[in-house]
């Protein structure tokens, strides 16, 4: 078994949880009462349950990557997840930055709970 690979499946799932809790509450309840159009106010909601999908399948298979014996198939997967979770916190990053907040790294601390979960895919298979 991995433990580094575990631990980045178990945060992911965290990461999961998180996203489907306090973005149900603090991002698609608002979104779906406000005053948008109807087709693109959809199409944001789906693409928000698309990323709850992504975010649960991935950290599934580091959990399937952590407990396989086989360790010549993870390389390429994990990679491809630690890749995937890092170029989500950059688009937070990039993102908070260029709104010109104050404190920006706080407003949309997303990145934060993504970061760590590459980190600890990357020490898996590094």
């Amino acid at each position: 078994m991995n433990g580094w690979l575990l631990a980045a499946g178990v945060t992911a799932f965290g990461v999961a949880a998180v996203h489907v809790v306090a973005g149900g509450r603090d991002v698609v309840r608002p979104l779906l009462s406000c005053g948008l159009a109807d087709e693109p106010r959809r199409v944001l909601h789906a693409v928000w349950h698309m990323v709850s999908v992504d975010l649960v399948l991935s950290a599934a298979a580091l959990v399937l990557l952590a407990l396989t014996e086989d360790t010549s198939a993870t390389g390429p997967m994990a990679w491809f997840v630690a890749a995937h979770f890092l170029a989500y916190a950059v688009v937070f990053l990039v993102v908070t930055l260029a709104v010109g907040w104050t404190r920006p790294l706080l407003r949309l601390p997303q990145w934060m709970l993504l970061l760590p979960v590459a980190v600890l895919t990357v020490a898996g298979v590094a």
